[in-house]
């Protein structure tokens, strides 16, 4: 197994935190792991990323010009993801900011309405966990146990009171997945 995945977003959406749990996860489940995040000089509402690698397989590099999966959660990250996307692979959006519809047509496209059920949750902070929900049922890459575990090591301690409001948020999230385009061509 080897998933190259980009998270993107507003600084203040989770989206390093994202990052770090999936890469939690896959360390509790002996894969090899690469977390590679990158921001501007303003974490909170400035553009951020984080490069995940899960693999069964050494990893040569964090730095990845193509990706298995994009995550985009507003429309500077579409913009510059969206082409990055491997021929068949999978790109995860929030239609909450973003303006235009994915133009491609050799990818698998699925949206999540997490700033949406976040809201009806009556926490936004939980967003994060919601598009992670998602992610996860398409592509089960780590378990949701190893999730919660990688989930409380990321956590301060002063916050594990959360922990089964986060584990409500990633099966929501796996409940309102929905795909809206599948790719006209296999996977490279």
């Amino acid at each position: 197994m080897l998933q190259e995945i980009v998270i993107s977003g507003f600084g203040g959406q989770g989206v390093l935190s994202m990052g770090k749990i999936l890469a939690y996860s896959g360390i509790k489940e002996d894969k090899e792991v690469s977390w590679f995040p990158a921001y501007g000089p303003e974490q909170r509402g400035g553009t951020a990323n984080v490069t995940v690698i899960i693999s069964d397989e050494p990893i040569s590099s964090p730095v990845l010009n193509q990706y298995d999966i994009a995550i985009v959660l507003n429309q500077p990250s579409l913009d510059k993801f969206e082409e990055r996307v491997k021929p068949g692979g999978i790109l995860i959006y929030d239609d909450y900011g973003i303006r235009r519809k994915v133009q491609r047509e050799d990818i698998n496209v699925y949206r999540v309405n997490a700033m949406d059920e976040s809201t009806k949750m009556d926490n936004t902070r939980v967003f994060n966990m919601i598009v992670l929900g998602g992610l996860l049922k398409i592509v089960p890459m780590v378990s949701l146990e190893n999730v919660m575990k990688g989930l409380k090591e990321s956590l301060p301690e002063r916050h594990h009171d959360l922990l089964p409001m986060n584990e409500k948020a990633i099966l929501r999230g796996m409940e309102i997945i929905e795909q809206e385009q599948k790719a006209k061509v296999a996977p490279a």
